[in-house]
């Protein structure tokens, strides 16, 4: 049986590791310290925001689905989305969402095609971010997000071989 390793990326959130602090061109820590609170109190609206972007990514997958063809139009539909929820995810607490929307990306990235499989592989992750979002779990989910990514992963080995 081999033995699986999956490697979380966490990424940075906090305001303070993205800008300079001292010198020209600097930003002062009480103004930092402003942007922090700022995107905090926005927390709320990402979920709001969220949801848009999951009836978004459900009818771009509908799409997908019924089209025919090559379906490449469709599946950069999805990409876009999964693209976007992968950005803010993370700068508002939810690195959950980021790392299962990083990972459709990367698979969006690498497949050959769109059979029933490659699929079948996009809906489970677009259900997978919308259990983390319905649960509301923020940061890595802990032991449960873990074996949600470890889950993932298998997939996209399988799909990609």
């Amino acid at each position: 049986m081999s033995e699986d390793k999956v490697e979380i990326i966490n990424p940075p959130n906090a305001v303070k590791a993205k800008v300079k602090v001292g010198g020209p061109g600097a930003v002062d820590a009480a103004t930092l310290e402003k942007a922090e609170q700022a995107i905090a109190s926005m927390s709320d609206q990402y979920l709001d925001w969220v949801h848009d972007d999951i009836v978004k990514i459900d009818a771009a997958y509908a799409d997908l689905v019924a089209a025919s063809g090559d379906r490449k139009v469709e599946v950069d539909r999805v990409f876009q989305v999964s693209h976007d929820m992968k950005g803010q995810g993370g700068s508002f607490g939810f690195d959950l969402v980021t790392a299962i929307a990083n990972q459709l990306c990367r698979l969006i990235e690498k497949m050959e095609n769109t059979g029933s499989k490659e699929l079948e592989a996009i809906r489970v992750h677009i259900d997978a971010i919308k259990l983390v979002i319905a649960q509301k779990v923020k940061g890595d989910g802990g032991k449960a997000g873990e074996q949600i990514m470890v889950g993932l992963e298998k997939v996209v080995q399988k799909i990609l071989g």
